[in-house]
């Protein structure tokens, strides 16, 4: 009896103990980070995404200062017994113009572009293979989304942290910026009739 009670407390106390199985992570570029957070955020199986900056050299890039070399971003953090990377590249490609060089919908420059960030030999193998699916099936067109290897992520913080959860935070404005943006009517132009996993 006692015996059975000292092994019920060491493997209850080894599950209190074990460290919580950490995430996988994607790094995806697609215009205004708020927009890719609200996409992403409804995926099962995504856990969390926090909006940020990527792509550049430049050290603790802000929004409102200098992030130059650095495009907006998310990071997502997922669980992939239940969602995998193959299906959120699926899923982003179907929420970017990937044609477009200049940027995304209304916002242009630089740090609008679109690309995929791999952290490894196999999320570019899938990447590649992905990007190769979109470009069949737009033959007359070319895609331009580059797939790069990772490099810092700094998430927006400090005294501008109002960009995580921005589409929660402030929901009439967001509504308001992502209609007149065009960004869901652009959306629907390329991918109506080639289906979409909304």
């Amino acid at each position: 009896m006692i015996k059975n009670k000292i092994i019920l407390c060491v493997f209850v106390s080894v599950l209190l103990c074990a460290p919580a199985v950490a995430a996988d992570k994607a790094v995806f570029a697609g215009g205004c980070f708020w927009c890719m957070e609200a996409d992403f955020e409804k995926l099962e199986g995504v856990r969390e995404v926090i909006s940020g900056f990527t792509g550049g050299v430049l050290k603790n890039p802000t929004y409102n200062g200098n992030h130059a070399g650095h495009v907006e971003a998310v990071e997502i953090s997922y669980d992939s017994e239940k969602i995998s990377y193959e299906e959120l590249l699926e899923y982003y490609w179907h929420h970017i113009d990937p044609f477009d060089a200049e940027g995304q919908f209304c916002d242009k420059g630089a740090s609008y572009v679109t690309a995929i960030f791999v952290a490894n030999d196999k999320e570019r193998e899938l990447a590649e293979q992905s990007k190769n699916r979109i470009a069949r099936q737009f033959p007359n067109q070319k895609v331009v989304t580059p797939i790069l290897a990772q490099s810092t992520f700094y998430p927006v913080q400090g005294n501008e942290s109002n960009h995580q959860d921005y589409y929660k935070n402030n929901p009439v404005r967001y509504k308001v910026y992502r209609w007149n943006c065009g960004r869901d009517k652009r959306l629907q132009e390329i991918w109506r009739t080639r289906g979409n996993i909304d």
